[in-house]
């Protein structure tokens, strides 16, 4: 080997060698009879007796009868929801628009976040357009027009002001139809 003056080998393979020599070297064998003589005696001893579960008792049944003959039973419904049934319902021409709108816009990357997820940092102009500037909740910035879509109901954007970005929305009325929602999106200030 040849060493330049100044330059010493390095000494640290050697150390770290004789520190894994001496770790093997405490795992050889050493008298285990202590361990074995306490194993040997746990399995000698007498297995102990395992209490039994407790005994459930079945709860008492209860009919809920009213003092008074004037008195609603808690358990019935308040008031009966008389639900039309498809063929009975007439469909509007709103909600024929609210499904072809729904069945053939093109799905854009907003409508995978909640709305109120949603946050508008500011707006940009160009040639006479203007654009909002919305950060999604993966800290992702989007620029959105009139016409983008924006939520998980169909969020269509419908204005843009340099205080906020107005949407209308379109969510199921629970009897199989659909209804247009107002939200908006406000500027973010700190």
């Amino acid at each position: 080997m040849i060493v330049s003056a100044g330059h010493r080998p390095a000494r640290w393979p050697w150390f770290a060698l004789g520190a894994v020599a001496l770790l093997l070297g405490g795992c050889g064998s050493r008298d285990q009879s202590d361990l074995q003589a306490f194993v040997a005696e746990v399995h000698a001893r007498q297995g102990g007796r395992i209490e039994p579960l407790p005994v459930m008792k079945p709860s008492e049944r209860y009919l809920y009868q009213s003092a008074e003959a004037a008195r609603r039973d808690p358990f019935e419904a308040y008031y009966q929801v008389k639900r039309a049934s498809p063929a009975e319902r007439q469909v509007s021409d709103t909600q024929r628009r609210f499904v072809q709108e729904i069945q053939t816009h093109n799905p854009e990357e907003l409508e995978n976040f909640e709305l109120d997820s949603l946050r508008m940092v500011g707006t940009l102009q160009n040639l006479g357009s203007l654009w909002g500037i919305v950060l999604d909740g993966d800290g992702t910035v989007h620029r959105v027009t009139t016409g983008s879509y924006m939520g998980r109901n169909y969020g269509k954007v419908t204005r843009i002001a340099e205080e906020r970005v107005e949407v209308r929305e379109i969510v199921g009325d629970g009897q199989g139809g659909w209804d247009e929602r107002p939200a908006s999106l406000a500027l973010l200030t700190k």
